[in-house]
């Protein structure tokens, strides 16, 4: 396999949460941009920020998912014709549908994509499964054919994403009929670190990235513990600290194989605004030089 360096890196900015504007600097974009945390890629910085078509939206939030991750897809695939590496902040991890939506655009449905998914989350809940009704709770499942088919086709994916092709980070906390919805497709769930539960790191991502073209890594900032993101939305205790999260990425990224990459739910609008913000950058920067460091696939050389 051949790597490329990061000579070109498309930064789009979400300013939403779902299909809703989020207001002002929410999502911490304007922190980062004025903290030049994106200059870590040792490359050429593109910024975008997709906008909801306000013409078209419907009282479906499924749809409506549809169309903001529609233009999500939009902005990935045009960096993607440009062969730059795609970094994705603000927003949540509903937006991961239009990641992998504007990757199938770009590259065709038929790309081996891998998802690498740090959360405290599975985010693997279907209507049949979840406690809460949330629909932050289902990206996952979305993008694997499981559930809301105008979210995930209004994002453009035409293949649903293989779950053999996806392995879960951290997970501390999954509800029970989705714990048992991920052992029964057979995700794999790894450690954040020695001394964490689950899989080993290495030789599960090293696994993964033999089957894949390319590897997708999406970080929700609560896969940290809860000190490290006190006004997240769902905080979680008894999380890895960043050494250990950057660790884990660093490992990711040496694959090689890395083509897309996300840190997203960074809440700047609460009262430890600071400490959120903080960590959002931390994630942010440290993933860069990480990236910079290993490169990134070079998809002509597709075995």
């Amino acid at each position: 396999m051949t790597t490329l360096p990061l000579s070109s890196l498309q930064v789009v900015g979400v300013r939403y949460v779902g299909d809703r504007p989020a207001p002002g600097d929410e999502r911490a974009l304007d922190a980062y941009a004025r903290a030049g945390v994106y200059d870590a890629a040792g490359a050429h910085v593109a910024i975008v920020e997709p906008r909801f078509p306000e013409t078209e939206r419907t009282d479906n939030r499924e749809v409506n998912l549809g169309l903001i991750n529609g233009a999500i897809a939009d902005a990935v695939a045009a960096a993607r014709r440009e062969d730059r590496a795609l970094l994705l902040t603000g927003g949540n991890c509903t937006h991961i549908t239009g990641i992998l939506g504007g990757l199938q655009d770009a590259h065709g449905p038929e790309l081996r994509v891998g998802l690498v998914w740090f959360d405290a989350h599975g985010d693997f809940n279907t209507p049949q499964t979840t406690i809460t009704g949330s629909l932050g709770g289902m990206p996952v499942a979305v993008c694997a054919g499981l559930a809301f088919p105008r979210w995930r086709e209004g994002s453009h994916i035409v293949a649903p994403l293989p779950t053999d092709r996806i392995v879960m980070v951290d997970v501390r906390n999954l509800d029970p009929a989705e714990e048992a919805l991920v052992r029964a497709v057979g995700i794999p769930i790894a450690a954040a670190a020695e001394g964490f539960p689950g899989e080993p790191l290495g030789p599960t991502i090293d696994d993964l990235a033999t089957r894949c073209d390319a590897l997708y890594l999406h970080i929700d900032a609560d896969i940290l513990d809860e000190r490290f993101t006190p006004d997240h939305s769902t905080k979680e205790p008894n999380g890895p600290d960043m050494a250990h999260v950057l660790a884990a990425v660093d490992r990711v990224m040496a694959t090689g194989k890395v083509i897309a990459f996300a840190v997203v739910s960074v809440y700047a609008g609460g009262p430890n605004r600071e400490i959120d913000v903080a960590s959002g950058k931390e994630l942010v920067r440290g993933g860069l030089e990480s990236w910079r460091r290993h490169g990134m696939p070079k998809l002509s050389d597709r075995n």
